[in-house]
């Protein structure tokens, strides 16, 4: 299985989200190819309902210990409460263009 395969089964078993889209944004940085290390997740559900922001992040965080651990680089996380979502209509922020680095190249 995926790490992308794994993060999404990981968080529609945690939190049975009304929207969630885990997007390999590994492309856009300076990684061999195939490389499965920067996501971007959106996820709606329920249980971010009155929780705030840095809750919501912690709940996900816990959620995917293991894959934090060892393999994820970076994790955008956009967590909203179904309310938020349809007042958003849907719309997540681009991710930033990748900053740089060497990709842990010596010199």
């Amino acid at each position: 299985m995926s790490m992308q395969e794994q993060i999404t089964a990981k968080l529609e078993a945690e939190f049975e989200p009304v929207h969630l889209a885990v997007e390999n944004e590994s492309h856009m940085h300076n990684v061999p190819p195939g490389s499965e290390s920067h996501f971007k997740v959106t996820i709606v559900s329920e249980a971010f309902r009155d929780q705030k922001l840095v809750a919501r992040h912690r709940m996900v965080n816990r959620t995917l210990a293991d894959e934090l651990a060892g393999g994820i680089h970076a994790l955008a996380l956009h967590t909203l409460d179904p309310d938020q979502w349809f007042e958003r209509a849907g719309q997540i922020p681009d991710s930033p263009p990748c900053e740089g680095g060497d990709g842990g190249a010596k010199a």
